[in-house]
């Protein structure tokens, strides 16, 4: 059982390292970005071809693959995101969905379509409580945590996080201080595509690296963002943590409901606004 649990949490760690770029750019942008799968998925590749050459660093070459994609999540930003501004959330979903087709037809004509495995890069089994787990999911799992530590300061203490914490409940009151509002948006964009990348690359040496990836993911994801709340990024996390254990507990005596699980959760979460608000007709009716 203990395994168990420890694998819904590196999965709940992977979902909420790719998931909390969803919610940044929902919050700041109201943006449903699909093009994120396609960062996450090509990531994912140029970190496999980068490896060889940076002398089998696995850390080095998750470094150099993040960096890569910084300039293609600009630029998928500065020239498809930003021209959506205040456009109907359908237009940015045709076109971001665009970006995620032409990702994975990109990674089918780069490195093929067969499927790429990653090797552990620490290999070494520990023991929890008489149950033997891979260290490597523990280490997954602390970087999580690490990075919702360090959004947290970022948005509560840096000086860019309080800019765009500001834009978000008035955006026109912090333009009228002379700051370019766009702009630091586009940071934000930038640092949640670099997560999906740290997330597939960290989660390539557990499952294995194929063209769709960023699609699987992507459906994921949008259920961790839902459940734990548009644009909540403590809320994202606590639900990516719940819909891992969700996927770990359900695929231990059902795999092939694990992922359904997920959404029949996502569907309770949507429905319980509604229902709470039928009862609370029905007690005012009856009052």
């Amino acid at each position: 059982m203990v395994d168990t649990i420890l694998y819904g949490l590196t999965i709940g760690a992977i979902l909420y390292l790719f998931s909390v770029g969803l919610a940044i750019t929902f919050g700041t942008m109201h943006i449903i970005n699909f093009a994120h799968g396609m960062v996450y998925a090509v990531g994912v590749y140029l970190f496999i071809s980068i490896l060889p050459f940076a002398w089998g660093s696995f850390t080095l070459a998750l470094v150099l693959a993040v960096a890569a994609m910084l300039p293609v999540a600009y630029l998928v930003e500065r020239f498809i995101i930003r021209r959506l501004y205040g456009d109907g959330l359908d237009y940015a979903i045709i076109a971001t969905y665009a970006v995620l087709l032409i990702g994975a037809d990109l990674i089918k004509f780069v490195w093929g379509t067969g499927p790429q495995p990653v090797s552990d890069p620490i290999g070494v089994p520990i023991d929890i409580f008489g149950t033997v787990v891979q260290s490597y999911r523990v280490v997954v799992f602390v970087c999580a945590v690490v990075v919702f530590v360090c959004l947290r300061l970022f948005f509560t203490r840096h000086v860019i996080g309080k800019i765009v914490s500001a834009a978000l409940k008035d955006r026109d009151g912090v333009r009228s201080l002379g700051l370019d509002v766009d702009r630091y948006f586009s940071i934000v964009f930038v640092i949640g595509s670099a997560l999906a990348v740290l997330g597939g690359v960290l989660y390539a040496p557990i499952t294995v690296a194929e063209p769709y990836m960023g699609f699987h993911v992507l459906l994921l994801a949008f259920a961790v963002v839902i459940v734990g709340g548009m644009g909540n990024l403590t809320g994202t996390f606590v639900s990516a943590l719940a819909l891992g254990q969700v996927i770990a507990l359900t695929g231990r005596w059902y795999p092939a409901g694990a992922d359904t699980m997920v959404f029949v959760v996502m569907t309770l979460v949507l429905l319980k606004g509604p229902f709470v608000a039928m009862l609370r007709h029905l007690s005012a009716r009856h009052a």
